[in-house]
This record gives structure tokens, sequence and C-alpha cells, in this order.
């Protein structure tokens, strides 16, 4: 996990740092991230995880005291894209 300072954090993780921030197993997190059930960015072969979304499923979590459905979020969020790519970006 590298940082531009000292004591910055990432702007991505890997998948193996985002799976063990959120206490589960890397090949779940890839396979969620295959079927689209979670956000991460593609650079070639490799995946990495945007930090936000990690911070967002946390931050969800603890806000609805419940249990997050990480696949509907990502759901709501293309639908959302989709919307906003169909409108010119007017909503």
């Amino acid at each position: 996990m590298e940082t531009s300072a000292e004591n910055a954090r990432p702007t991505f993780y890997t998948v193996r740092e985002a799976a063990q921030i959120m206490r589960c197993n890397p090949s779940t997190l890839y396979r969620a991230i295959r079927e689209g059930a979670f956000p991460a960015v593609r650079v070639r072969t490799r995946y990495v995880v945007p930090a936000a979304a990690v911070d967002k499923l946390a931050n969800e979590a603890s806000t609805s005291g419940g249990c997050v459905d990480v696949a509907q979020m990502a759901a709501e969020h293309r639908t959302a894209q989709e919307i906003a790519r169909l409108t010119g970006g007017a909503r």
C-alpha cells in the first residue's frame, strides 16, 4: 500500500488489501468484482479498489445498523451513471 505522504491514506487498495480491511477472502472479493457486484478499476489484468468504496461500505453498514447489499449499491450506481449518460449528465 503505497502513499505519497507518510500518513496519507491511499486512493486505491489492491484487492488483497481491501479484502483484508473488510475481513473477507480475496477470492470472494475478486468474484464480486468480476460479477459487477463490487466497484473496482481494471488496469490491464489487475484490479484496484477505490478507498472511497470501502469507506462508503463501512459508513452504510454503521448508519443502517444492518446488512449492506453491495451488489444493490453497485446496481444503483450503474443505473445513475446510465441515466446521466442518457440525459447528457443532467439529473
